[in-house]
């Protein structure tokens, strides 16, 4: 889905709204992983989550009159793509969750970014690392650290163990977002690669989710688990992407990295209000450093405050 409308530097109100609804879509899928680990197992959920994400996706591109792309080169790109951005880190956040609340791992999650910045610095020619980045990533690990707490030099419980998946997600999706780079070089417009990834990673997570979690032998879930795997599925997943790439062809991807700030904002709430969660005030506080880097990284807060203190 390839647009020809230009790139906004500066996002209309109805961009910002897209961007809200992104936010909060991508946020709901931490509150929905809460619901469904309460009573199905993680790879059920996984795989529960790429299939319908799969077919809804399908449908989009049979309405948009779109076809994906049969080279076996570019589907080998899919598998990559799928196994590094959904199976590793949908897998890593959805066990996690069974163990902390999706306000923590949310944070945890914001990190993405952070990683980003090394991991492009390492792997790419033209996205190496500056000062104020260095910066961002040092404030940002510093909050990671504060919300894990001294309990990780103690012993290495479940508890740890959960806080360390949504990291490792996170790392997953950074490296994703690098290998992504390459569809846009290979002419796969964005909606193809979207769909092309929940397709591949459905195909690997169907067979393990049927040997590992044997759903027929489970108990019926509840209509609210029931909609909380349909509600990742078609809203946090599906939906989210089209949002996505609906922002990225108009308003550019340095806009659409603020998405990061607000989902912790709106899993937070949802968690506390809905799951009657309760986060300390480390979270708070680890966030607010997250938030921090994320800013540096970002470069435009810096900015604005360097115009603001400008000679006139």
């Amino acid at each position: 889905m390839q647009s020809n409308l230009p790139v906004n530097k500066t996002m209309n109100p109805l961009e910002w709204g897209l961007l809200l609804t992104l936010s909060i879509l991508w946020g709901g899928s931490f509150f929905f992983y809460g619901v469904a680990v309460r009573e199905l197992p993680t790879f059920t959920i996984v795989a529960g989550r790429v299939c319908l994400a799969a077919l809804s996706l399908f449908a989009v591109m049979r309405f948009m009159g779109l076809k994906l792309p049969t080279s076996r080169r570019v589907w080998g790109a899919f598998f990559v793509m799928g196994f590094l951005n959904n199976v590793v880190p949908f897998s890593l956040i959805a066990w996690g969750q069974s163990h902390i609340a999706s306000g923590v791992a949310s944070i945890l999650n914001a990190t993405t970014p952070l990683f980003t910045v090394v991991i492009a610095h390492v792997l790419t020619k033209d996205e190496k690392m500056t000062v104020t980045r260095l910066l961002g990533v040092i404030v940002g690990l510093v909050g990671v650290a504060l919300m894990i707490g001294t309990d990780v030099l103690q012993s290495l419980g479940v508890n740890i163990l959960a806080q360390l998946a949504i990291l490792a997600a996170a790392i997953s999706y950074a490296f994703a977002g690098v290998f992504g780079r390459r569809f846009r070089e290979m002419g796969i417009s964005p909606m193809a690669a979207a769909t092309g990834q929940v397709t591949a990673s459905s195909v690997m997570l169907l067979p393990i989710m049927l040997a590992v979690d044997k759903p027929w032998i489970l108990p019926v879930p509840s209509p609210a688990t029931i909609g909380a795997l349909v509600g990742v599925a078609i809203l946090s997943t599906a939906l989210a992407y089209i949002l996505y790439f609906r922002i990225l062809a108009t308003a550019g991807a340095t806009n659409l990295l603020l998405v990061t700030f607000l989902i912790p904002v709106s899993a937070i709430l949802l968690g506390v209000l809905v799951l009657n969660e309760v986060l300390l005030p480390k979270h708070f506080i680890g966030m607010a450093l997250i938030g921090g880097g994320l800013a540096a990284i970002d470069g435009r807060p810096i900015k604005a405050v360097r115009a603001l203190f400008a000679p006139r």
